[in-house]
Parts: structure tokens; C-alpha cells; sequence
């Protein structure tokens, strides 16, 4: 069992940054795939980035302008988005398992982004 809480959502006006943070506990271990996805109001839920022992990857029109990260000694995962756009806006939610294949196990609850013209 692992356990995933998100932090570091709210407002931001469009161009701006914001970081996420994801607290895992619980049966974690750093080789573990971890990700983000998010769901935007009536929009399918999208893969946002995951990392695991052979890198980071990210949704392709993300590439540039967001950066995920994990502090293994925190057993913390993060997520950079830069150059936000009001299309960024929606609820970002981590995960472990696979992120672009399959539905992962393990989710958090997940933190609100919202992005302001």
C-alpha cells in the first residue's frame, strides 16, 4: 500500500509558476515509476510527466515548460510548471505505477491548479 499527497496547488495568473509536491508513504520504493496526471473540467484525464529509473518523460505539448522531480530521501515527488496557460488549468493528481500505459494504483487525492488570464 502507498500512500500519495499532493500540496503546492491554487492561483496563478497566466506566465507564471507553481510548484507541486507529492508526499508518498507506505510501501515506497525509489526504483517505482511515479507520475502526474491532470483532469480539466469535462476533458479526459492526461498523463503529465513520470519519472522512473530511466528518466523523466513528458506529454509532448508539456515538453519545455514543466519539470517533474523526485527527492528519494523525502520520498517526495515534484512537478515545475512554468509558463502557465489558462489551459494548464484543472486538478493534478500523483500517482505510482505506469503513467502512459494502463491505469496506475496508487493515486493521491489530488491539488487544484488554476490559471488566470
Amino acid at each position: 500500500q502507498v500512500d500519495l499527497v499532493e500540496s503546492g496547488g491554487g492561483s496563478v495568473q497566466a506566465g507564471g509558476s507553481m510548484r507541486l509536491s507529492c508526499a508518498a508513504s507506505g510501501n515506497v520504493d525509489s526504483r517505482d515509476i511515479m507520475g502526474w496526471f491532470r483532469q480539466a473540467p469535462g476533458k479526459k484525464r492526461e498523463g503529465v510527466a513520470a519519472i522512473g529509473r530511466d528518466g523523466d518523460t513528458y506529454r509532448e505539448s508539456l515538453k519545455g515548460r514543466f519539470l517533474i522531480s523526485r527527492d528519494n530521501a523525502k520520498n517526495t515527488l515534484y512537478l515545475q510548471l512554468n509558463s502557465l496557460k489558462t489551459e494548464d488549468s484543472g486538478m493534478y493528481y500523483c500517482a505510482q505505477g505506469a503513467i502512459w500505459t494502463g491505469t496506475p494504483p496508487y493515486w493521491g487525492q489530488g491539488t487544484q491548479v488554476t490559471v488566470s488570464s
